[in-house]
Protein backbone atom coordinates (compact mmCIF):
# COMPACT_ATOMS: atom_id res chain seq x y z
CA UNK A 1 0.00 0.00 0.00
CA UNK A 2 1.35 3.48 -0.78
CA UNK A 3 -0.60 5.21 2.04
CA UNK A 4 1.85 8.05 2.54
CA UNK A 5 2.24 9.18 -0.73
CA UNK A 6 -1.70 9.38 -0.71
CA UNK A 7 -1.33 11.25 1.93
CA UNK A 8 1.24 13.20 0.63
CA UNK A 9 -0.97 13.87 -2.45
CA UNK A 10 -3.90 14.62 -1.15
CA UNK A 11 -2.29 16.88 1.39
CA UNK A 12 -0.59 18.87 -1.03
CA UNK A 13 -4.09 18.90 -3.29
CA UNK A 14 -5.98 20.57 -0.35
CA UNK A 15 -3.28 23.19 0.20
CA UNK A 16 -3.40 24.29 -3.19
CA UNK A 17 -7.32 24.52 -3.48
CA UNK A 18 -7.14 26.41 0.02
CA UNK A 19 -4.38 29.09 -1.01
CA UNK A 20 -6.61 29.40 -4.45
CA UNK A 21 -9.35 29.35 -2.14
CA UNK A 22 -8.34 32.21 0.13
CA UNK A 23 -7.31 34.03 -2.79
CA UNK A 24 -11.39 34.67 -3.73
CA UNK A 25 -12.37 34.97 -0.39
CA UNK A 26 -13.59 31.46 0.47
CA UNK A 27 -11.94 31.21 3.49
CA UNK A 28 -14.55 28.23 5.01
CA UNK A 29 -14.11 26.31 1.94
CA UNK A 30 -11.19 26.52 1.59
CA UNK A 31 -10.43 24.99 4.83
CA UNK A 32 -13.00 22.25 4.69
CA UNK A 33 -12.36 21.56 1.30
CA UNK A 34 -12.08 17.78 0.57
CA UNK A 35 -12.32 16.49 4.33
CA UNK A 36 -14.17 13.19 3.34
CA UNK A 37 -10.15 12.22 1.61
CA UNK A 38 -9.29 11.26 5.31
CA UNK A 39 -12.31 8.70 6.05
CA UNK A 40 -11.66 5.47 5.65
CA UNK A 41 -13.54 4.68 2.63
CA UNK A 42 -11.68 6.32 0.67
CA UNK A 43 -8.47 6.97 2.20
CA UNK A 44 -7.95 3.35 1.91
CA UNK A 45 -8.85 2.97 -1.71
CA UNK A 46 -6.49 6.13 -2.00
CA UNK A 47 -3.74 4.04 -0.47
CA UNK A 48 -4.38 0.97 -2.40
CA UNK A 49 -4.51 2.28 -5.91
CA UNK A 50 -2.43 5.18 -5.55
CA UNK A 51 -0.48 5.85 -9.46
CA UNK A 52 0.72 9.45 -8.27
CA UNK A 53 -0.61 10.10 -12.03
CA UNK A 54 -4.29 10.56 -11.48
CA UNK A 55 -7.15 9.53 -9.20
CA UNK A 56 -6.80 6.45 -7.66
CA UNK A 57 -11.08 6.23 -7.93
CA UNK A 58 -9.89 5.47 -11.56
CA UNK A 59 -8.31 2.41 -11.04
CA UNK A 60 -10.58 1.09 -7.85
CA UNK A 61 -13.47 2.05 -10.73
CA UNK A 62 -11.16 -0.46 -13.59
CA UNK A 63 -10.47 -3.24 -10.83
CA UNK A 64 -14.40 -3.26 -8.91
CA UNK A 65 -16.74 -1.92 -11.74
CA UNK A 66 -17.88 0.87 -9.44
CA UNK A 67 -15.67 3.39 -7.17
CA UNK A 68 -17.09 3.26 -3.84
CA UNK A 69 -14.89 6.06 -3.04
CA UNK A 70 -15.76 8.61 -5.02
CA UNK A 71 -19.50 7.30 -4.90
CA UNK A 72 -18.47 8.08 -0.78
CA UNK A 73 -16.87 11.49 -1.70
CA UNK A 74 -18.97 13.36 -4.12
CA UNK A 75 -22.17 12.58 -2.12
CA UNK A 76 -20.54 14.83 0.86
CA UNK A 77 -18.91 17.44 -1.09
CA UNK A 78 -20.88 19.96 -2.81
CA UNK A 79 -17.94 21.20 -5.03
CA UNK A 80 -18.66 18.45 -7.25
CA UNK A 81 -20.86 18.60 -10.24
CA UNK A 82 -22.26 15.04 -9.55
CA UNK A 83 -23.58 16.00 -5.83
CA UNK A 84 -26.14 18.21 -7.76
CA UNK A 85 -27.64 15.76 -10.13
CA UNK A 86 -31.44 14.75 -9.41
CA UNK A 87 -34.31 14.18 -11.18
CA UNK A 88 -35.74 17.26 -12.87
CA UNK A 89 -39.32 18.95 -12.39
CA UNK A 90 -40.08 19.06 -16.49
CA UNK A 91 -42.05 15.69 -18.16
CA UNK A 92 -40.57 12.57 -17.64
CA UNK A 93 -38.52 13.42 -14.84
CA UNK A 94 -35.17 12.89 -16.05
CA UNK A 95 -32.17 13.12 -13.64
CA UNK A 96 -30.41 16.48 -14.82
CA UNK A 97 -28.06 18.73 -13.55
CA UNK A 98 -29.47 21.31 -10.95
CA UNK A 99 -28.38 24.58 -10.69
CA UNK A 100 -25.16 25.18 -8.14
CA UNK A 101 -24.48 27.68 -5.37
CA UNK A 102 -21.75 30.60 -7.04
CA UNK A 103 -19.35 29.67 -4.23
CA UNK A 104 -19.84 26.03 -4.87
CA UNK A 105 -19.16 26.49 -8.73
CA UNK A 106 -15.67 28.76 -7.73
CA UNK A 107 -14.78 25.74 -5.34
CA UNK A 108 -15.36 23.55 -8.36
CA UNK A 109 -12.93 26.08 -10.43
CA UNK A 110 -10.66 25.56 -7.63
CA UNK A 111 -10.53 21.91 -6.95
CA UNK A 112 -10.37 21.51 -11.02
CA UNK A 113 -7.00 23.95 -11.48
CA UNK A 114 -5.12 22.22 -8.16
CA UNK A 115 -6.01 18.56 -9.39
CA UNK A 116 -4.26 19.37 -12.82
CA UNK A 117 -1.27 21.01 -10.83
CA UNK A 118 -0.92 18.06 -8.68
CA UNK A 119 -1.15 15.63 -11.44
CA UNK A 120 0.60 17.62 -14.26
CA UNK A 121 3.47 18.94 -12.13
CA UNK A 122 5.99 20.72 -13.77
CA UNK A 123 4.34 20.16 -17.15
CA UNK A 124 1.17 22.43 -15.87
CA UNK A 125 -0.09 24.98 -17.90
CA UNK A 126 -2.87 27.61 -17.23
CA UNK A 127 -4.87 25.71 -19.86
CA UNK A 128 -4.98 22.18 -18.59
CA UNK A 129 -7.68 22.63 -16.22
CA UNK A 130 -9.92 23.59 -18.99
CA UNK A 131 -8.69 21.09 -21.57
CA UNK A 132 -9.78 18.30 -19.00
CA UNK A 133 -13.09 19.26 -18.72
CA UNK A 134 -13.29 20.07 -22.21
CA UNK A 135 -12.40 16.13 -22.52
CA UNK A 136 -15.02 15.01 -20.53
CA UNK A 137 -17.72 17.61 -20.67
CA UNK A 138 -19.94 15.77 -23.28
CA UNK A 139 -21.16 13.45 -20.86
CA UNK A 140 -21.40 15.91 -17.95
CA UNK A 141 -24.76 16.10 -16.61
CA UNK A 142 -24.50 19.93 -15.59
CA UNK A 143 -27.09 22.87 -15.62
CA UNK A 144 -26.34 25.49 -18.20
CA UNK A 145 -25.84 27.80 -16.30
CA UNK A 146 -23.27 26.45 -14.24
CA UNK A 147 -21.69 25.04 -16.89
CA UNK A 148 -21.09 28.53 -18.50
CA UNK A 149 -19.73 29.75 -15.42
CA UNK A 150 -17.37 27.08 -14.91
CA UNK A 151 -16.43 27.64 -18.27
CA UNK A 152 -16.00 31.37 -17.56
CA UNK A 153 -13.60 31.03 -15.45
CA UNK A 154 -11.95 27.97 -17.05
CA UNK A 155 -11.34 30.14 -20.56
CA UNK A 156 -10.24 33.57 -17.75
CA UNK A 157 -7.79 31.24 -16.51
CA UNK A 158 -6.27 30.10 -19.94
CA UNK A 159 -6.29 33.10 -21.50
CA UNK A 160 -5.40 35.71 -18.91
CA UNK A 161 -3.73 33.61 -16.10
CA UNK A 162 -4.42 33.05 -12.64
CA UNK A 163 -3.73 35.99 -11.14
CA UNK A 164 -6.17 37.87 -13.24
CA UNK A 165 -8.93 35.16 -13.34
CA UNK A 166 -8.41 34.98 -9.39
CA UNK A 167 -9.22 38.41 -9.26
CA UNK A 168 -12.11 38.47 -11.53
CA UNK A 169 -13.74 35.79 -9.66
CA UNK A 170 -12.88 37.61 -5.81
CA UNK A 171 -14.99 40.66 -7.28
CA UNK A 172 -16.84 40.33 -10.09
CA UNK A 173 -18.18 36.88 -9.72
CA UNK A 174 -18.20 36.40 -5.83
CA UNK A 175 -18.57 40.25 -4.29
CA UNK A 176 -20.99 41.58 -7.10
CA UNK A 177 -24.53 41.18 -6.75
CA UNK A 178 -25.24 41.63 -10.27
CA UNK A 179 -23.38 39.24 -11.76
CA UNK A 180 -25.32 37.90 -13.86
CA UNK A 181 -25.74 33.88 -12.95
Amino acid sequence: MEWKNHLKTINHHKRLVMELCFKVGLYRQGLLHDLSKYHPVEFLVGAKYYQGTRSPNAAEREHRGYSAAWLHHKGRNKHHLEYWIDYGLDEGHYMTGMKMPKRYVVEMFCDRVAASKNYRGEAYTDGDPLAYYDHSRDHYLIHPDTARLLELMLRMLRDSGEEAALLYIRYRILRNPEFPY
